[in-house]
């Protein structure tokens, strides 16, 4: 393979039984920049056995400093996604798959996937697994179906597990069943009082039934953007009020039934660390929380840090962000890297997720009276074609490389490159380096005295690993 000439370098080999790996595979750097259609290519790095003096400036790697483990990055498989990836042929189908979640060649190796608990704003039509008609209800969950997921979801995340068994996912509500709701509505409205138990139930129910599908749902959260009803589908619900319900419903029938998966608080903008930290202060619930999710529609990323000083044996997730079409690669790279990629995993975040995987040409399905007719999957499918969108190389610069069980560990950041770093389960090192300059920058890559001389333009970023 031709080197890039965007990035040139050199690495010592590392000591011990890793420098004889080192020997077997060539350290490589990966860069995408929008500005010369580099996308995602792959540079193989020349091991020097000097060290490389060049007056740089330098950024400096520490893999004593660990902090917190990663489980993955990804996005959400939402239902319209499913949908439109299980009308494509199979074998059109497979392939593209085989892309998002395979770690061979230049596959990107989707690590980690957020589906809905029932319908996102991304179906075609809202539902619940419990859906009655007006005036009943079904505290026994006699009712209770996965339904409409045996259409699309199920069929696909099957095919996806057959691919990466490992995969972790996560599953959120939209809302609760309409007759459970003080409003009768699938669009906003809060749980009612009385149904609090039989709603803990039918959430232990979901668990339970999609393990039966051969799924696991690893983690789930207990409301998706819980502050904002204008979703459809949607459900408000304050910080007191998911507090009372993990303290006294939810936690106590997962600890009852023996369930597992991990419950994760707030799913909602980081303009409110406040909320996660009031569920928190809630001694019942606290027992039961794994710890707390976040988007970035509001406020800024290093608000999470927070939340972390407030609870540190609490973990923390970024579950979501958009990009809008018809996308921009170029903004949207730089923004999802600075933010997401780089700015929620220093700000501790376990899981970095994008938004929906997949749409149709014309961002459909969505569901009406709220639905998202703007989110651009990180693919669009056409029949049996599919497009690379921008969130692609997003994921692709994390999910390919930094592998799930990986520590984030320490690493500068110099005036106009952004960095993280982490140290992988096999004992490779990963560094993602992102330009937010308005020129190209040189600068040294040092790891305990190996070092490597490099450089990357205005707006690109570069995945290097060793």
């Amino acid at each position: 393979m031709k080197h890039i000439a965007l990035v040139t370098g050199a690495f010592f080999c590392l000591a011990g039984s890793f420098a004889q790996k080192a020997q077997k595979q060539t350290p490589e750097v990966w860069v995408t920049d929008a500005k010369k259609q580099v996308l995602f290519q792959r540079s193989k790095l020349d091991i020097k056995a000097t060290a490389i003096t060049s007056g740089l400036p330098v950024i400096n790697i520490d893999d004593s400093k660990r902090f917190q483990q990663m489980d993955g990055f990804g996005g959400t498989l939402t239902g319209g996604s499913a949908m439109v990836m299980e009308r494509m042929e199979a074998k059109a189908r497979k392939a593209l798959l085989l892309q998002l979640f395979d770690t061979t060649g230049s596959n990107i190796g989707i690590s980690y996937i957020r589906i809905s608990i029932g319908a996102s704003d991304l179906d075609e039509k809202t539902f619940s697994y419990n859906d009655l008609p007006a005036g009943q209800t079904d505290t026994a969950l006699t009712h209770f179906s996965l339904g409409y997921d045996t259409l699309y979801l199920l069929p696909l995340l099957k095919e996806i597990l057959a691919i990466n068994p490992r995969i972790k996912i996560l599953g959120s509500p939209w809302s609760a069943p309409v007759w459970m709701k003080d409003n009768g509505d699938t669009r906003g409205g809060s749980l009612q009082v009385k149904y609090q138990q039989v709603y803990a139930e039918y959430l232990a129910r979901y668990i339970r039934e999609m393990k039966k599908e051969g799924v696991v749902i690893d983690a789930i959260t207990v409301q998706n953007e819980p502050l904002h009803p204008g979703n459809n589908p949607s459900m408000f619900m304050t910080a007191s009020q998911q507090a009372d319900f993990v303290g006294n419903h939810l936690g106590p029938v997962f600890e009852k039934q023996g369930i597992s998966t991990k419950i994760i608080v707030y799913d909602h903008n980081a303009d409110r660390p406040d909320y996660p930290i009031a569920v928190m202060d809630n001694e019942k619930a606290r027992k039961y929380v794994d710890g707390s999710a976040f988007h970035l529609y509001g406020g800024t990323i290093d608000a999470l840090s927070k939340v972390h000083e407030a609870y540190p044996n609490k973990n923390l997730y970024f579950t979501e962000q958009w990009l809008g079409a018809p996308g921009n690669l170029g903004k949207d790279l730089a923004e999802h890297v600075q933010n997401l990629t780089i700015g929620a995993s220093r700000n501790w975040c376990k899981t970095v997720l994008e938004w929906n995987l997949a749409s149709d040409t014309l961002y459909n399905p969505h569901t009406d009276r709220g639905g998202c007719d703007r989110c651009l999957g990180v693919t669009t499918i056409g029949g049996n074609a599919f497009s690379k969108n921008p969130a692609w190389y997003i994921l692709a610069h994390s999910a390919k490389l930094v592998r799930p069980g990986s520590f984030r560990i320490a690493s500068d950041e110099l005036a106009d490159l952004k960095t993280v770093a982490f140290k992988r389960p096999d004992g490779k090192k990963v560094l993602i380096v992102l330009n937010t300059g308005a020129t190209l920058r040189r600068f040294d890559i040092n790891d305990n005295g190996k070092r490597a001389v490099t450089s990357l333009n205005a707006g690109a970023v570069a995945t290097y690993i060793w």
